[in-house]
């Protein structure tokens, strides 16, 4: 039974005119806008732009990721050596050949059309070849879904807990209408981007809720959501959305992002509790890609100062793992046992090339004694530290 004390969002009388406080959006806009303008410049630097072979590997792994995790947020693992296969082909990249699927084939298609392809419209026709592309083998299971229509009369809602008593987490407009509210969202879309009052970052957010809030297929309207807010982005820019992949850091925090969907569905037409967390793991998302743009730029340099040294394929390996960061790059530094252990040398060795790392300027040695004795490459080479 649905709880008719509960007001859904498209039953309110002022649906869809969406409202938030300005206050609390605009700084949170600047800060993604200043640090998409960090991240490109940064990527230029490590990308030469006549570099295409590069350019379009950059843009195959941000693409990967973007499908694969956005898949993983609705519980499916996707093979992904299949799915880079068919987006490598597409986009031109020599790889070993590799088997595709229908199911890759089609996740390649609609992410390159929704990303790759901003200026055509988009329209309930191009949503049909999407849903297509998302269940190309929506027949071959035991519940036969519709690809490429519209869902069924039966009431659309998302239902936990006991048959007994379930908890109506979301209910979707019913049916009749449908058509209407799919095209008054569509309408919108084409022209708010043209809004000179609509800053283009807010417009991903808007129609990725309220896409989902409409649920217009039986099966694959978050996919399909996260594939329309990523054209909103690309169209925003276009150089830029090969850069980073949304889905990804929305997978790490996939509680928090149903749980601030759920109450975007409640209640008024203020949006302003989702855009903040929308415009907010946006940030993260260009924060992290950029500090792995930076990583591997401190890397370059490291490997530019260091062109003279003479050093032996282990401590190439060890420098490598110290260079790169991360939970495997020993963050406080190396000791010699730790050393030994991944350079595979006895307990001399690994002290001797320690030694012989530090005279030749590849590191340095932290205050301390004995066994505790740790190692690190300079700071102008750590954390995508300037010289």
């Amino acid at each position: 039974m649905t709880d008719h004390t509960t007001t859904w969002i498209w039953q309110h009388p002022d649906w869809p005119c969406f409202i938030w406080r300005a206050a609390e959006i605009q700084p949170r806009v600047q800060a993604c806008w200043r640090d998409l303008g960090i991240l490109v410049g940064r990527t230029g630097a490590l990308t030469p732009t006549d570099d295409q072979d590069a350019e379009a590997r950059a843009a195959l792994d941000t693409l990967l990721q973007s499908i694969v995790t956005s898949s993983a947020i609705e519980g499916e693992r996707l093979n992904v050596a299949s799915v880079r296969s068919s987006l490598a082909r597409r986009l031109g990249i020599e790889e070993a050949e590799g088997t595709t699927s229908p199911r890759s084939e089609g996740l390649a298609e609609l992410m390159l059309d929704a990303t790759l392809k901003p200026e055509t419209p988009l329209d309930a026709e191009r949503l049909f070849q999407w849903h297509r592309w998302l269940l190309p083998d929506a027949d071959v299971g035991l519940t036969t879904l519709r690809p490429g229509q519209w869902r069924g009369v039966e009431p659309m809602q998302v239902v936990s807990g006991r048959l007994d008593r379930p908890k109506v987490h979301f209910e979707a407009p019913p049916r009749e209408g449908l058509e209407h509210e799919v095209d008054q969202f569509l309408a919108w879309f084409e022209s708010s981007r043209h809004d000179p009052t609509l800053d283009p970052l807010v417009r991903a957010g808007l129609a990725h809720v309220w896409f989902v809030t409409l649920h217009p297929f039986e099966d694959g309207n978050g996919r399909i959501a996260r594939a329309i807010a990523d054209r909103a982005l690309a169209q925003a820019d276009q150089q830029s959305i090969r850069l980073y992949a949304m889905s990804a850091a929305i997978l790490e925090r996939r509680d928090d992002y149903y749980r601030c969907l759920e109450a975007s569905q409640r209640g008024t037409p203020d949006l302003t509790a989702w855009l903040v967390w929308f415009l907010e793991v946006l940030n993260a998302t260009l924060l992290d890609v950029l500090n792995q743009v930076e990583r591997t730029l401190a890397k370059a340099r490291f490997w530019q100062h260091s062109r003279e040294a003479r050093l032996l394929p282990e401590q190439v390996k060890v420098l490598n793992r110290l260079l790169d960061g991360g939970e495997r790059g020993f963050e406080h530094g190396i000791s010699a046992s730790q050393y030994q252990k991944v350079a595979k040398v006895s307990k001399a060795t690994a002290t001797r090339h320690l030694a012989d790392m530090v005279e030749q300027g590849c590191l340095i040695k932290l205050p301390g004694g004995g066994r505790s004795t740790r190692y690190l490459v300079p700071e102008q080479f750590r954390q995508g530290k300037e010289r």
